[in-house]
């Protein structure tokens, strides 16, 4: 009897199982799966800036990780990892969000200018936390800041890279002033003002054209402990008559933690009174994923490890990474009630996968977690989720660059890798500025029990975008061992030649260290085009990116 849609999309469960999982054969199952690709329904461009990144001071993330100083025996320019640079400048990064997080709510950039030796040393936000790995120094510049790493450092270190800075404002601690005098800094032409003058004796004599600035932090918890009415008056307070010196300047809200859809209410209803409302550029939002062993945690203290996780705690997380696309519908709608035509769009800049302490590959890695296949699993459902909404999401900043949470690269010393979730950023890079367009994923769902709870996931899911002629497909299958043989058909045109690139291991535990940095990396996958459709089989836990020429 032939399946009706609603019977294909609500197939049959799959069942959790064990961890190890082997290579498929290239045609061990029969067809399973459809991937429509609809040329016809273009959703959005993908904004580069959604393949974002997020660097804080913060454990190893600036020092060791990024700044190593001009003058270590590490290869650098100007004091920036050169290794780091030339491995993350290979997948073009967009836009980079400094200082914090949460260290931004005590930083004062004034700390960060001037010759080095003569800048203070102040604590460092992190200084007290918990989670310090046993054995970590705590004199250091992790727990003291010296300020070697500042506003010029970072500037620089995104010009390396080729990404956009992206600063992110003291609103708690500091004045308004400070923001506008920061802007000054940053954005007033040659020698026009005092500020000016001086970031040329620094030795950047023309303005850095800094477009995006965050007005605060996290306003609703280590920001303030602000309620969003009295957000949305500091914000008005910070955001008014401000100089762009040439630029239009972005300026992007403090939003909610998670679903706190009251906060985005409250905060556009109030700061729609005054006309603030149309000084913000972008609405943040922040969801990291973890493990919650009954209970949501706080801080780490009941997630469980990077590394050693069961079948039920692997789809777990990667369900709560995929609700951040509820998160986006529901804010955008609660959006909408003070922007009917939603000229402020979704920035994401804080997302990711949050475990336990315990694997950090050195003990001054506060929060440097082991990145695994299940990292790369969450990052490509993300990702996939973001091109799917680009009509919402103007930027995304993937929690963290270097050494910590879900970062793209380990660093310590002399050793250097780069993990799983860095591939996913390399097979994903070709949808930057490329129009979104729908998809529709037919097959099997997964379903799946933690703590009495159940929960499901789709069999495959992903994204496709075209730029001209050429068409890209991103693919996750997230089943622990199932593998999906998918029929791929465009709609609307037709494929004259495919090419796939793969990301997957043997065991989902695999992930990269400074010993053995090759363990997951890319591979070439076969795939086999038939009068214009792609057929395809997907390997359990995989992300796979599709690059299509049309006739």
């Amino acid at each position: 009897m032939k399946q009706t849609r609603r019977e294909f999309l609500h197939g049959a469960a799959v069942a959790s199982a064990a961890l190890a999982i082997g290579p498929p054969h290239p045609h061990s199952r029969a067809v399973d799966s459809e991937i429509e690709l609809i040329l016809t329904e273009p959703i959005g461009t993908i904004a580069p800036e959604i393949y974002g990144h997020f660097v804080e001071h913060l454990g190893g993330v600036v020092y060791d990780g990024i700044w190593v100083g001009e003058g270590s025996r590490i290869p650098n320019t100007g004091g920036i990892r050169r290794q780091l640079v030339e491995a993350f400048r290979k997948i073009r990064p967009s836009v980079i969000r400094w200082p914090g997080g949460c260290f931004a709510d005590q930083y004062d950039w004034h700390d960060g200018v001037g010759p080095r030796a003569a800048r203070p040393k102040r604590t460092n936000f992190w200084v007290d936390a918990s989670e310090w790995p046993a054995g970590a120094r705590r004199n250091g510049p992790q727990s003291y800041d010296s300020n070697q790493f500042g506003t010029l450092e970072f500037s620089r270190f995104c010009r390396q890279v080729g990404a956009q800075p992206y600063l992110a404002a003291n609103l708690r601690s500091l004045r308004p002033q400070d923001f506008w005098r920061w802007i000054e800094y940053c954005n007033s032409p040659a020698n026009s003002t005092t500020l000016a003058a001086q970031r040329t004796t620094e030795g950047e004599r023309e303005p850095l054209g800094i477009r995006f600035w965050g007005v605060g932090n996290e306003s609703w918890g280590c920001g303030g402990n602000f309620l969003p009415e009295d957000y949305a008056m500091e914000f008005r307070r910070f955001t008014a008559w401000t100089p762009g010196y040439g630029k239009d300047l972005s300026f992007i809200g403090s939003g909610p933690n998670g679903g706190d859809l009251e906060w985005t209410r409250r905060f556009f209803a109030r700061a729609a009174e005054r006309g603030a409302l149309w000084a913000m550029w972008g609405w943040g939002l922040h969801h990291y994923a973890w493990n919650t062993r009954g209970g949501r945690g706080d801080w780490g203290k009941d997630k469980s490890d990077a590394v050693r996780f069961s079948p039920s705690q692997y789809y777990e997380l990667l369900a709560d990474a995929n609700r951040v696309e509820s998160l986006i519908k529901a804010h955008w709608q609660v959006m909408a009630e003070s922007d009917p035509k939603h000229a402020i769009k979704l920035v994401v800049d804080e997302w990711g996968a949050w475990h336990a302490p315990g694997s950090e590959p050195f003990s001054e890695a506060l929060f440097g977690q082991q990145s695994t296949m299940r990292d790369a699993v969450l990052a490509g459902l993300t990702l996939d989720t973001f091109n799917r909404h680009a009509d919402k999401v103007a930027m995304a900043n993937v929690a963290q660059l270097i050494n910590c949470l879900q970062s793209l690269f380990l660093a310590h010393e002399e050793k250097f890798c780069v993990t799983p979730t860095y591939h996913v950023f390399d097979l994903y890079s070709s949808h930057m500025g490329a129009q979104s367009i729908r998809t529709e994923f037919l097959g099997p769902s997964i379903s799946f029990a933690h703590d009495d709870q159940r929960g499901s996931l789709p069999g495959l899911a992903g994204s496709a975008s075209l730029k001209e002629k050429a068409l890209t497909l991103t693919v996750t299958n997230p089943s622990l061992d199932t593998p999906r043989e998918a029929r791929i058909t465009v709609r609307g045109g037709r494929v004259q030649t495919a090419s796939a690139t793969a990301l997957w291991a043997r065991e989902v535990t695999a992930h990269n260290r400074f010993e053995e940095p090759r363990a997951v990396e890319l591979r070439r996958a076969e795939t086999t085009v038939r009068e214009g459709t792609v057929v395809h089989l997907f390997p359990p836990a995989s992300v796979t990116k599709f690059a299509m020429a049309l006739v």
